[in-house]
């Protein structure tokens, strides 16, 4: 071989790159693929922000009369509960679109390229996590338009941003799990929200705990959903409480360091078939 074509052939080698580079590149690779589909299914996008409009507009003109809350307004209490419900019930699309991926065969492609095993996963969360953001953004929007007024500085507001992302991004991955274990579409929609009626309802989001029987209140006052929302409202009303805080943080990244694992674990067993 000539100088020339071995100059050539060096040049036409790929770069030698760390695992993780490959990981981190495949995963934004299929974020990618998700997020250029939403202008092409707009209606997707369109249902997941009506329904917590819906829920806004129901609590705060319906129910909200009736509800009486200390040292604030219902709706400056209702909305932190608002946005931490719509992400954890947008999380589920998370494991709704890999039941769907698996059941088209979608992912057996993706098994026949060079690809990292986890970033057909973090892909998927990695653009559920994109989409639920616009999401809040739109229900921040709705939430001043019907008189929510938060009272925290900017960097509280960029606080309690950072802990709803962190708890869309976790909650995904128990909806990956979740669709991933199941094995059809109608399953992964069921399995995806029964769970989360309870955590969500009985929690501090739309009401006090205060009224609550002595059983109930104890597990409400206690349960992640209660504490990331209690941590988020103390961060938009100008009343952080750093160990609601903590407790929320802590919930999100222990969901993460078992059902992360899970998921991969249920993803090869599912591929491996």
């Amino acid at each position: 071989m000539s100088s020339i074509d071995m100059r050539t052939s060096e040049t036409l080698k790929p770069l030698a790159r760390p695992t993780i580079y490959w990981t981190i590149a495949d995963a934004l690779v299929l974020a990618k693929r998700h997020l250029v589909q939403i202008p092409r299914i707009p209606e997707e996008l369109i249902f997941s922000t009506i329904q917590p409009i819906m829920f806004v507009l129901l609590f705060r003109y319906v129910f909200g009369a009736a509800i009486k809350v200390n040292g604030t307004s219902y709706v400056n209490y209702l909305m932190p509960g608002i946005f931490t419900q719509t992400v954890i019930f947008g999380a589920t699309n998370t494991g709704i679109g890999l039941a769907t991926d698996l059941q088209r065969g979608l992912v057996d492609r993706f098994r026949s390229l060079p690809m990292a095993k986890s970033a057909v996963l973090t892909g998927r969360t990695l653009a559920d996590l994109t989409r639920n953001t616009f999401v809040v953004i739109v229900m921040w929007t709705i939430g001043l338009l019907v008189g929510f007024r938060p009272e925290g500085n900017v960097l509280y507001w960029f606080a309690g941003a950072a802990l709803l992302l962190l708890t869309t991004f976790a909650f995904s991955w128990i909806s990956a799990t979740i669709g991933l274990l199941v094995n059809t579409v109608e399953a992964a929609q069921s399995a995806g929200f029964i769970w989360l009626f309870p955590l969500t309802f009985a929690s501090s989001a739309f009401v006090p705990t205060q009224g609550m029987p002595d059983w109930l209140r104890t597990f409400a006052e206690h349960q992640p959903v209660s504490l990331i929302v209690n941590a988020i409202r103390g961060l938009l009303l100008n009343n952080p409480n750093p160990t609601t805080i903590w407790q929320a943080v802590i919930w999100c990244v222990g969901i993460l360091v078992v059902f992360v694992p899970l998921a991969v674990w249920a993803y090869g067993r599912r591929t491996a078939r």
